[in-house]
């Protein structure tokens, strides 16, 4: 079964699974998953994921966020740890390009940022580089199973006008 078929199945028990969409081009980075869905990058519910307590943590976060390593320090109590590009798929049961915040591997724990929260519709991975599923955020909460919103990205927020 490939991690898209994984996926598919999964979100059936939502009656989401025909949200998936599958890519002529290349979805695995924002820049690319924006160019190929036609909509602005912030839209791109990016999964990162880090090493957590001997497993993986996923956080799924705007396409225009960054982490910031302080917050995530705080949230967390670890420091933000990317896997090694080879230790993706064992961690989280996708590949590079492809992880989701759906039928990820046993143990794996699920985080949305409040980046998420200026839209009402957003696009994470569907378990492949050329997919996405188009969600509403309630359906990516409950789809994702996730654990809590969190609030550990920077650069999304509109920034204020300088004094004058």
């Amino acid at each position: 079964m490939t991690s898209v078929d994984r996926v598919s199945q999964y979100l059936a028990a939502f009656g989401l699974q025909d949200r998936i969409r599958t890519l002529e081009k290349s979805s695995a980075t924002v820049a690319l998953a924006a160019q190929a869905l036609g909509c602005q990058e912030a839209l791109i519910a990016k999964t990162l994921s880090f090493e957590y307590n001997g497993s993986a943590l996923l956080l799924v976060a705007a396409g225009d966020a960054k982490v910031d390593n302080k917050k995530f320090k705080e949230v967390f109590g670890t420091k933000a740890k990317m896997p090694a590009p080879e230790q993706v798929e064992a961690l989280t049961g996708f590949q590079p390009g492809g992880v989701c915040p759906f039928a990820a591997k046993e143990g794996v724990e699920v985080y949305l940022d409040v980046s998420l929260k200026r839209f009402e519709t957003v696009y994470p991975a569907g378990g492949s580089g050329n997919t996405a599923v188009k969600l509403t955020l309630e359906e990516l909460e409950k789809a994702s199973r996730a654990k809590k919103w969190v609030d550990v990205c920077k650069s999304w927020q509109p920034q204020p006008a300088a004094a004058q």
